[in-house]
């Protein structure tokens, strides 16, 4: 478990940044959040509540791929990494990268939003929802529901991870 590269993803509010720190923690491994390695153009349109377009993201996906490939001794990112081909991108730049879906009710996610301070609006949620591609079988990775104890969040992704064989 160690020189795992896992993926924390799911849409804004859904928990990826507490989830994915105490997964890194409970692996032993690193964590990144990945919103720290957008470049300013990405945020700013963001928080001008703008939705990225593929334009915007791949270079920042490469970032990302460039990161968890590099995490020797194992890491954590916490990424959107909503659609298939954006986990493809991470994948092709980062081999062996499992995901953690966090699956959150649209409204929990509005509610999460709207009580936090970031620099993603809630009005770019339903943009994210429209992006969002679950996990399909054939990708790595497990998804869980976001919505527990973050904890049980945490133990359930491990027993997922292990069960399909995605940690070594």
């Amino acid at each position: 478990m160690a020189e795992a590269r896992i993926v924390v993803m799911g849409p804004s509010g859904s928990g990826k940044s507490l989830v994915g720190s105490l997964l890194a923690e409970r692996l032993g491994v690193r964590f990144v959040d990945a919103d720290d390695l957008h470049p300013a153009a990405n945020v700013a349109k963001m928080a001008a509540g703008t939705p990225l377009d593929d334009a915007d993201r791949m270079p920042w996906l490469d970032r990302v791929a460039a990161t968890l490939h590099e995490g020797g001794g194992g890491i954590v990112v916490a990424c959107s990494a909503l659609a298939r081909r954006y986990r493809n991108r991470i994948r092709s730049g980062s081999p062996g990268t499992a995901f953690v879906e966090l699956v959150v009710s649209r409204d929990e996610l509005e509610r999460r939003m709207l009580r936090r301070t970031h620099f993603m609006p809630a009005a770019l949620l339903e943009s994210q929802l429209e992006t969002l591609e679950h996990l399909e079988p054939d990708e790595p990775g497990v998804a869980v529901p976001g919505d527990r104890a973050p904890g049980e969040i945490v133990e359930l992704a491990v027993e997922g991870l292990a069960g399909r064989q995605s940690l070594r």
